[in-house]
């Protein structure tokens, strides 16, 4: 069996656990910079490996994160209330998780509708600060960038594992984003 480039989860892993719905900046190098808080960057790269394990074509559960995410801080701006949204995300990382862990296989059609659901709660979490901030569609734009740049991340590390028969990192790094979702949902991380 092939080693498998370990450099990539091992610098995800690594991240500082920094709340991401605190915005630093203004414009577009924030929104470039947001998506790195632990809780978003575990969704983001978790959505790409999820598109690799359902054998469907890999854009499909990016692209519904990214439009219903947008969609989200949409109904934010316009002022649509949605309760438990920081709650919402943190079950996003726990159900992410298990579904690499258990290399689950739903229908393509619940997967697109259970990432829709968890990415327009994220997105509403980052619409609700966008008109705090100086430059919200800079905002906006750096923050699309970034997801989609993770949702890549994701993809290619499942490809590595899936090309060194290594899957079974996938399976154990999807229980460790389990538990740190478990964390975020009892206010632990």
């Amino acid at each position: 069996m092939k080693k498998l480039p370990s450099l990539f989860p091992a610098a995800l892993l690594a991240i500082p656990a920094v709340h991401a719905h605190l915005i630093g900046g203004a414009g577009l190098s924030s929104g470039l910079t947001h998506p790195f808080g632990l809780d978003h960057l575990l969704a983001m790269v978790a959505v790409g490996v999820m598109s690799v394990q359902l054998d469907e074509q890999w854009w499909r559960l990016p692209a519904v994160f990214v439009g219903a995410m947008l969609l989200g801080g949409v109904a934010a701006i316009l002022g649509l209330s949605v309760p438990f949204v920081e709650t919402g995300v943190a079950v996003s990382v726990l159900f992410f998780g298990i579904a690499i862990a258990l290399s689950v296989r739903l229908k393509p059609v619940w997967m697109m509708l259970s990432v829709g659901v968890f990415a327009f709660l994220h997105g509403h979490a980052h619409g609700t600060e966008l008109p705090l901030i100086a430059s919200p569609a800079l905002y906006a734009l750096g923050f699309t960038i970034t997801t989609a740049f993770l949702h890549v991340a994701g993809v290619c590390t499942a490809l590595v594992a899936r090309r060194y028969n290594a899957v079974r990192v996938l399976n154990y790094a999807g229980a460790a984003m389990a538990f740190t979702g478990l964390l975020f949902i009892f206010g632990m991380a």
